[in-house]
C-alpha cells in the first residue's frame, strides 16, 4: 500500500473501554496510520466491543456486522475488546466478516498486526509491550472533559461478575504515571478529568501505597489546569472515612459519590458476594451528607437476581424512597457463563425482570426529578461541554459525563467554566442563566 492506512474505530460498552480505543489510535498515530472520517473511507475498520452482559455482547455483534456493511470493497475489519478477549475463538469461527480478531492481552502487537493486513510498512513504532493501561499517547480531546484510567481487572468475587475472567486481577498504575497523563489531558485542554477502573476504590492496593485512593487524589489535585477531578464506581465497602473527607474538603475533587449498592435485601447482597443491606446502605449515605451537604449521590441495581421476591422489589423501592438519590440505573440479571451466580436457582423470567426495571425506575425519576426541583434558585459551577443548536449544555458537580442529566445554559462555549444561577429544572435537566 503506497500511502499510510486510515483507521476508522467504533467503541462500545464503558468509559474505560473509551479510554482504550484512544490509547490504541495514539499507538497507531505514533506508527504513522491515517484516521477516517467515516467507515467507508478506511482501510481498517474496527469495533471495540464489550461483554459485560448478554445485551452488550448483542450490540457488539450487532456493531461488527453494521461495520462490515459500512466498510469500503477490500478495507479490513477489525474486531477488539472484552468480546474478543472472552470469546476469540468463537467469533473467528462465527464471523468469516472479520478479518482479524485481537484480544485485549494482543494490543501490543495490533500495529504488526494491521501491518501484516494492509501490506503497508509503519513508519513509527512497531510492536509494544506494554500493557495498553500505561500507554500515554492519545488523541487530543474533543469534550473539555476525559477520562483517566487508574487501574485494570478487578479482584473481587462478585458472584454475577465476569469480568475478572478477561480483564485480569487488579493492576494500579503508579501515581506518577497517572499525575503525567492528568497533566498532559489538562495541558490540552480538559478541565475535567474522570478517574476510572473496574475497582476504583481498590486502587493501589496492589502496589501496597498508602492511604490508596484518597492519597492519590491528593496527588492530583494541584495538576495546572485541573479545575474538577470525578470518581466513578465505588465500592461501598471500601469508601472509607478518609476518602469521604477529601471528597468532601478538596476543592478540585467532585462530591459526586457513585456508589455500586447493587440492592438492599441483605440476603440478595449476600449470594451476591456483596457487603451490606439497606440499613447499612442509609448509614454510609447519611454518612456521606453530613460530611458533605451538597454531594450528589448515584447507584446502580441489579434486579431479578436469583431468589429476587416481590417482597425484595418492594423493599428496594422503599429504600430509593428513604435514600434520595439523585440519580440511579436499573439492570436486569444477566446470567454470565462462569459466574457462581448462573448457577444459582429461582431464576426471574426475564419479563419479570424487566417490569421490575421499568417500576423502579419509574420510581426513580420522580425522585431524580425532585433533586432537580429543589435546585432551581441556586448558584452552581458549570463547565459547559459543547454547544448544540445555539445552546450550551454544561454539567455541574452533580453531573457525570453522558450518564446523568445536563444544564441547559443561556450563553455560553465549549470549556468555559461559569457561574450559574439555576432557573427551572424538567425531569433529569436543568435550565440556568449565567451569572454576570
Amino acid at each position: 500500500m503506497p500511502f499510510a492506512p486510515r483507521i476508522w474505530l467504533a467503541t462500545l460498552g464503558c468509559a474505560k473501554n473509551q479510554v482504550d480505543s484512544e490509547k490504541i489510535l495514539g499507538r497507531l498515530a505514533a506508527a504513522g496510520f491515517g484516521a477516517a472520517a467515516a467507515p467507508g473511507e478506511a482501510e481498517v475498520v474496527m469495533v471495540n466491543t464489550c461483554a459485560f452482559v448478554e445485551a452488550a455482547r448483542r450490540e457488539s455483534i450487532d456493531a461488527i456486522l453494521e461495520a462490515a456493511g459500512q466498510k469500503a470493497p477490500g478495507a479490513c475489519l477489525v474486531v477488539l475488546g472484552c468480546l474478543a478477549q472472552r470469546y476469540r475463538a468463537e467469533l473467528a469461527a462465527a464471523l468469516p466478516e472479520a478479518d482479524a480478531v485481537v484480544p485485549i492481552e494482543q494490543y501490543g502487537d495490533l500495529v504488526d498486526r494491521l501491518a501484516a493486513l494492509t501490506g503497508w510498512e509503519p513508519e513509527g513504532p512497531r510492536s509494544e509491550p506494554r500493557d495498553i493501561l500505561h500507554e500515554v499517547l492519545r488523541p487530543t480531546p474533543a469534550t473539555p472533559y476525559a477520562y483517566l484510567k487508574v487501574a485494570e481487572g478487578c479482584d473481587k468475587p462478585c458472584a454475577f461478575c465476569a469480568i475478572p475472567q478477561f480483564r485480569g486481577p487488579q493492576r494500579s498504575r503508579r501515581p506518577a504515571e497517572v499525575r503525567a497523563e492528568a497533566q498532559a489531558l489538562a495541558a490540552a485542554g480538559v478541565g475535567e478529568v474522570v478517574l476510572v477502573a473496574q475497582d476504583l476504590t481498590g486502587y493501589g492496593q496492589d502496589l501496597g501505597t498508602p492511604g490508596g485512593l484518597a492519597s492519590l487524589l491528593r496527588f492530583l489535585s494541584d495538576v495546572e489546569g485541573l479545575r474538577r477531578l470525578r470518581l466513578l464506581y465505588l465500592h461501598p465497602r471500601e469508601v472509607s472515612d478518609d476518602l469521604i473527607q477529601e471528597m468532601a474538603v478538596n476543592p478540585v475533587v467532585a462530591p459526586y459519590f457513585d456508589l455500586s449498592l447493587q440492592h438492599s435485601s441483605g440476603g440478595l447482597l449476600r449470594a451476591m458476594r456483596r457487603p451490606g443491606d439497606g440499613e447499612a446502605h442509609l448509614a454510609l449515605i447519611d454518612h456521606i451528607r453530613a460530611a458533605a451537604p451538597e454531594a450528589a449521590l448515584r447507584s446502580s441495581f441489579i434486579v431479578g437476581f436469583p431468589g429476587e421476591t416481590d417482597e425484595d422489589v418492594a423493599g428496594l423501592g422503599a429504600f430509593l424512597e428513604a435514600a434520595q438519590l439523585d440519580w440511579a440505573g436499573f439492570f436486569p440479571f444477566s446470567a454470565e457463563e462462569g459466574t457462581p451466580a448462573a448457577l444459582l436457582p429461582g431464576s426471574v423470567p426475564g419479563e419479570e425482570a424487566a417490569e421490575r426495571v421499568r417500576r423502579l425506575s419509574n420510581l426513580q425519576e420522580g425522585i431524580t426529578a425532585r433533586r432537580n426541583a429543589a435546585q432551581v434558585g441556586r448558584v452552581a459551577e458549570v463547565l459547559v461541554d459543547l454547544v448544540e443548536d445555539g445552546i450550551a449544555v454544561g454539567r455541574s458537580h452533580r453531573e457525570a459525563p453522558e450518564i446523568d442529566g445536563m444544564i441547559l445554559l443561556d450563553r455560553g462555549r465549549a470549556g468555559d467554566w461559569l457561574q450559574v444561577r439555576v432557573t427551572g429544572s424538567y425531569g433529569s435537566d436543568t435550565v440556568a442563566e449565567v451569572l454576570a
